[in-house]
């Protein structure tokens, strides 16, 4: 981002939930144009830190926000296209590796089968919007759809990676313009750098994708 100087045309904000590599010294942040840093240090995983994020920039008043993963899997150069689809009016924009002009490179067979053949198709059959790439956390996302009631993301609900599919699932479902956008997502040869592992990982993604389809995270009428 340094390099791209994408410092220039957004705010960067970081959100921590607990690194220990030593990546996050202020100076080197404040160096590479870093804007702010939020520490989680409440319960929860992903989708925790998620709702830190959001809740942040809408307090702040952002008109948009787009996220990028912190593990240099994702090319940021693709981030000015997010920020233009945004002024445009588009109110969720998904990364795909998978479109034309898109790049997937080392990606785990395993992992490249459950996107494809079980997370996308399921995600698009019950949300109506065909997506092809719906795991991963480089999207945009318009201050009007965050702020809906209906949609309602900041709930406790949302802990660990519920968040992501129920946003797919539940945009297009509330008639949110929606929009996949083709980047680079490269896996470094060797070890993968993720926190879903083993079998039981899979299959807590799989459950919250399951539980999402179905309109477990759904808001009630009530609530």
């Amino acid at each position: 981002m340094s390099a791209l100087k994408i410092a220039g045309i957004a705010d960067i904000i970081i959100v921590d939930g607990g690194t220990t590599d030593g990546s996050l010294e202020l100076q080197s942040l404040q160096e590479k144009g870093v804007l702010g840093l939020l520490l989680k240090t409440g319960p929860g995983k992903l989708s925790a830190q998620l709702r830190c994020a959001y809740a942040f920039a809408l307090d702040q008043g952002y008109e948009g926000i787009v996220t990028i993963d912190g593990n240099d899997k994702d090319d940021p150069d693709a981030i000015p296209r997010f920020i233009d689809a945004l002024k445009q009016g588009v109110d969720f924009v998904q990364a795909s590796r998978f479109i034309s002009g898109g790049l997937a490179e080392n990606t785990p067979k395993s992992r490249d089968f459950a996107i494809r053949f079980i997370h996308a198709p399921m995600l698009s059959l019950f949300s109506g919007f065909g997506w092809t790439d719906t795991t991963q956390g480089f999207r945009a996302y318009s201050r009007k759809m965050l702020l809906d009631t209906k949609m309602a993301p900041f709930r406790d609900v949302f802990m660990t990676y519920e968040l992501l599919a129920y946003l797919s699932y539940r945009a297009p479902k509330l008639g949110y313009r929606c929009l996949e956008l083709p980047t680079v997502r490269r896996y470094p040869k060797g070890e993968v750098p993720t926190k879903i592992t083993s079998f039981k990982g899979n299959l807590s993604v799989l459950q919250v994708l399951i539980r999402a389809c179905f309109g477990t995270y759904d808001p009630k009428t009530n609530e």
